[in-house]
């Protein structure tokens, strides 16, 4: 049984100013001079299309998302006094198409945000995440109907390789449970049993790489390659959602309970589950701090963190209620 938690929307709603979700956080006062970027508010979409939280007005993050396409890209970055800058990311155009497919599949999209979600799924990018990331948002989308995509973008996701380093690429970097839970989510969705199947035999791969002693001890922000010392720091919160959320992914298609206490473990990873045992999480504000490092965490409770704590911890709230 999953422990209790509650989430809280506070410095959520701190971090949120007129044109969308502050980047940066000094402590926990929003560094509004750093603007906002479409990643951030993209992964709000995420989370606020899963979670449904009263009292947090999504209008914001979807203006931001909607307004960054250009009519050919989405653009990363916007300066707080509304100008956009000429900028663009594969993975932030990914991440916001992704947030706009969490949208669109809660039954909450509209003509707009559908024309721009298909446009912007034209891009071809070479980048494993970025990839991953629109597949997710496909896989999203079609809960509220077909969606029109590329399938080439399934043949882009890498796949694990033979050996004991199962991982496509000499290190992990970040993210990095997304691939094995895009591959798992699309192929489920495609009827691609392949697929499937590559994408849990290199989750559990993953797990286990990433499993400490008797809870995860994720990659650094450095990466972590074949014999690396463990532990790393510091380690970043969006690894344990991306594992929470994979392990979600891997549980629905096979049903195994494994799968369901690797996303418990998780997600317990920003309560003190972790290499140096205190929370990630301000369980009185719902901020996630910025990073795990070997004598505690980084004060600063900027929007990815945050996104990513209450991202993994509603997988928790999700686990308790099925409990």
């Amino acid at each position: 049984m999953p422990i209790d938690v509650t989430l809280r929307w506070d410095h959520l709603k701190r971090l949120t100013g007129p044109l969308g979700l502050y980047e940066h956080a000094l402590y926990d006062v929003p560094r509004t001079a750093c603007g906002y970027t479409t990643d951030d508010n993209g992964r709000a979409l995420v989370v606020l299309a899963r979670a449904e939280p009263t009292g947090v007005d999504p209008a914001p993050y979807l203006r931001h998302v909607l307004g960054s396409f250009d009519g050919r890209r989405l653009l990363l970055r916007r300066r707080s006094d509304g100008r956009w800058l000429s900028e663009y990311s594969d993975d932030a155009q990914a991440r916001g198409l992704w947030g706009l497919g969490e949208w669109i599949g809660s039954g909450r999209g509209s003509p707009e945000a559908e024309r721009v979600f298909e446009a912007g799924l034209r891009l071809d990018s070479g980048h494993p995440r970025a990839n991953a990331y629109m597949i997710l948002g496909v896989a999203a989308a079609s809960r509220a109907g077909e969606v029109d995509w590329d399938r080439r973008i399934l043949g882009r996701l890498p796949r694990p390789t033979r050996g004991r380093w199962a991982w496509p690429a000499p290190r992990l970097t970040y993210d990095n449970a997304r691939i094995p839970e895009a591959l798992i989510r699309v192929g489920a969705l495609a009827g691609d049993d392949r697929a499937v199947s590559d994408g849990l035999r290199l989750l559990e791969w993953l797990v286990e790489e990433e499993m400490g002693d008797g809870h995860f001890s994720f990659t650094p922000v450095a990466g972590r390659g074949p014999g690396d010392p463990r532990p790393g720091f510091d380690q970043q919160p969006i690894e344990a959602w991306a594992m929470a959320d994979a392990c979600h992914a891997a549980w629905e298609v096979d049903g195994s309970s494994r799968w369901a206490h690797a996303m418990v473990m998780a997600a317990e990873w920003f309560l003190g589950s972790n290499d140096t045992g205190v929370a990630v999480y301000d369980a009185g504000t719902g901020a996630g701090f910025d990073g795990l490092g070997p004598e505690g965490v980084n004060l600063n409770r900027g929007a990815e963190s945050t996104l990513a704590a209450l991202g993994a911890l509603w997988r928790l709230v999700e686990a308790r209620a099925m409990a």
